[in-house]
């Protein structure tokens, strides 16, 4: 039995799949995500073919993420992505962390639980699909890893950092050919390296250590990086990544210690990377800037250099795509706060001198309570200090964060916290907090980047705080427009709907109304303005309350008596209505139309059917420039239980569909469903994919039910 409770019976058996897998479908590596019990995230479990430390940026992987892993998850299916410019298509957030060359699988592992995925990666030269028989070989290895985690389901967990899978390959004993090969690579000037599929150093020539300045037994063995300190660059790296996971060779040139520049050659295969290290010919230009000679580097969990920058590059594509104040904190506690490997969040919002919390994860709500509403210039916490310097503030553990606020610690129970401004051309908008529940040291990249990750999170927070500022006054002029409730009339149930197609605004001219006229009659009305806007919904209310102040006199009548209304605003807008006086004691129908579309009628007896009915159009309203426009009345009877739906064009309008068709559709799916209850079917209707996949215009729906 492992210290992680797996029997290593187990661990064999799944790094023998692992292996296998990759041999089978010509795979470069292999890797299996486990689904946390505790948190929708993904980790890293198990690694074979790649170095953990060049994949460190995608260790965790939220569920919520726009991505080919958590979608396989997701949706539980093969997931596959065979070029970049397919992912940056699907996956354009993912992409944007993914600069490389290769194609990308991930399998779903469910058996007696959602385990999590299988992933595979292939090289630039692998064709742009999945062949059957490679297909097979995928959902095979998936089966017989989910079978391994099934037989100790509670064992098996999310390390701290992946476990290194050898690629067993069979092969002859090379130690006779190594003889002779050392021999031809230690003649050679040029510096000649090899890399296992950690990463390490298992070779180098007398030449490179000479050009590294250290001993071979200082370096074999070794991580280049934490062996060299001047290798520890972003280049360096960069080129590095590429190689491993794009299998094809990189060439650069790169600064060194004193001045000196290298020519550098990677040369990835199956078993790991060949590398050449000679001087360069080249001469620096005399403004070139001198090296960056790299300290002691960080601890491996903090993934500097490039992966950061890969990570940094993710989040913003994802932060780009918030709308509202609670996108953005979903968008902080899913992606951010896995990550960053924090378990507690506080966003707050400066708002009249006060810090107002508007999210938070991993806090008791009466620790929440106690610290929202803390004035901007607070030291109980360091909020206050941060916001009023605009400097962040890092601490380790609760001694450091005793000395300056003897009070936070015990506000919270944390033991680990970073306080980032939220600051926007030096306003304060308000105040980020990561938090951990051990004592965490944060080294130099962890704060640049959690530095250059607050600004991006304030632009997110300052553009949504005014989105949701516009939308409250957008919605609250839409609720006083549309009515409130519909009147209650007897034998007659309603259910009324509307949905607003401008984004960023969320209001429009589309609206319905039903007027009690006396206990066994009814004015139903829908209407359409055009324009998506505040003046359209404006023009809205005007033509509601024309129709409310002449509800009642014959439909033509009031239609006409409307349009004279909109004639004497000289609005440049149009209005298309429909006007049905509802006569429930003759059940009669009596319709006017100015040019709207025409309603449903569904009657139960003789046998259920649904028609859409023949109202004759008069014009617009708004249109007509003479004071006599006329409305032609038409009269339907009205059959015990029948169902009427009134409608606006957004709900059969689609682009590339004829609207003939769209009706058709939409009277079909009311024949089916007209059975179920008044306010099920209204929500059904509205997102019924048959009709319409995207809605372009707004949506406003009517349902009248004769008992």
């Amino acid at each position: 039995m492992s210290d992680d409770g797996v029997a290593s019976g187990d661990w064999v058996s799944l790094d023998q799949v692992l292996s296998g897998t990759v041999r089978r479908t010509g795979a470069v590596a292999a890797g299996v995500y486990l689904l946390s019990p505790d948190e929708p995230v993904l980790g890293l479990m198990t690694m074979c073919g790649l170095p953990v430390k060049a994949v460190a940026p995608w260790w965790r992987v939220t569920m919520s993420a726009a991505g080919p892993l958590s979608e396989a998850v997701r949706e539980d299916r093969l997931v596959w992505v065979g070029r970049q410019e397919d992912m940056a298509r699907l996956y354009p957030n993912a992409a944007a962390g993914l600069p490389y060359q290769f194609a990308l699988a991930f399998a779903p592992l469910r058996g007696t639980r959602r385990w999590g995925a299988l992933a595979l990666l292939w090289p630039e030269s692998h064709p742009p699909s999945l062949t059957r028989r490679e297909r097979g070989h995928v959902l095979s290895s998936a089966n017989r890893i989910t079978q391994v985690l099934d037989r100790a389901p509670a064992a098996w967990g999310i390390p701290g950092e992946p476990r290194s899978v050898p690629l067993l390959r069979p092969g002859p004993d090379p130690a006779q050919a190594g003889l002779a090969a050392d021999d031809l690579l230690q003649r050679l000037l040029v510096g000649a390296l090899g890399f296992d599929l950690q990463g390490r150093i298992t070779y180098l020539n007398d030449a490179a250590a000479r050009l590294l300045g250290r001993s071979t037994d200082d370096l074999l063995g070794t991580l280049p990086w934490q062996a060299v300190p001047w290798l520890d660059a972003p280049v360096h790296e960069d080129h590095y990544r590429a190689a491993v996971f794009g299998r094809e060779p990189v060439a650069y040139t790169a600064p060194g210690p004193s001045g000196r520049w290298f020519d550098i050659r990677l040369y990835p295969g199956d078993s790991g990377i060949s590398a050449f290290l000679s001087p360069s010919l080249r001469e620096p230009a005399a403004d070139a800037p001198s090296p960056r000679i790299t300290p002691a580097p960080d601890p491996p969990s903090q993934a500097a250099g490039t992966g950061r920058i890969h990570q940094l590059i993710h989040l913003a594509a994802a932060l780009s795509q918030t709308v509202t104040v609670a996108d953005v904190v979903d968008t902080v506690a899913d992606q951010i706060l896995p990550a960053f490997g924090a378990q507690g969040m506080v966003v707050s919002a400066a708002d009249a001198g006060r810090l107002r919390i508007i999210g938070h994860r991993g806090y008791d709500p009466r620790t929440i309570a106690r610290l929202d509403g803390l004035p901007l210039d607070t030291d109980v916490t360091p909020v206050g200090h941060v916001l009023r310097s605009g400097v962040p503030a890092f601490y380790a553990d609760p001694a450091e964060m005793t000395r300056a606020h003897p009070q936070a610690p015990a506000l919270s129970g944390k033991q680990a916290w970073a306080f980032l401004p939220l600051l926007v051309s030096d306003r304060r908008v308000g105040c980020c907090i990561l938090s951990y529940d051990r004592p965490r040291p944060f080294g130099a990249s962890d704060r640049a980047v959690l530095v250059s990750l607050a600004g991006l999170i304030a632009q997110a927070m300052d553009r949504s705080l005014l989105y949701d500022a516009k939308h409250d006054l957008a919605h609250g002029l839409q609720q006083a427009l549309l009515p409130v409730t519909l009147p209650p009339v007897p034998r007659l149930a309603v259910a009324a709907r509307y949905l607003p197609a401008a984004r960023g605004v969320d209001i429009g001219g589309d609206f319905y109304d039903l007027i009690r006229l006396d206990d066994t009659a009814a004015a139903a009305v829908i209407g359409d303005v055009q324009g998506h806007n505040i003046k359209a919904a404006a023009l809205m209310g005007q033509v509601r309350t024309a129709v409310h102040a002449t509800a009642g006199a014959a439909p033509g009548d009031v239609l006409a008596r409307t349009n004279r209304v909109l004639m004497d605003l000289e609005t440049d807008l149009f209005v298309s209505c429909l006007y049905i006086h509802v006569d429930l004691a003759e059940r009669r129908l009596h319709l006017a139309s100015a040019g709207h579309p025409p309603p449903l009628l569904h009657s139960p007896d003789p046998a259920p059917h649904t028609v859409a009915l023949p109202v004759e159009p008069g014009p617009l309203l708004g249109i007509h420039p003479c004071t006599g426009a006329d409305y032609p009345v038409t009269t339907v009877p009205l059959p015990p239980g029948s169902l009427l739906a009134l409608y606006t064009d957004g709900l059969v309008e689609t682009p590339g569909t004829d609207i003939t068709d769209s009706i058709a559709a939409l009277t079909h799916h009311l024949t089916r469903n007209a059975g179920r209850p008044l306010e099920d079917l209204a929500d059904s209707l509205l997102h019924h994919t048959g009709l319409r996949h995207t809605r372009t215009d707004d949506t406003a729906l009517l349902l009248l039910r004769s008992r």
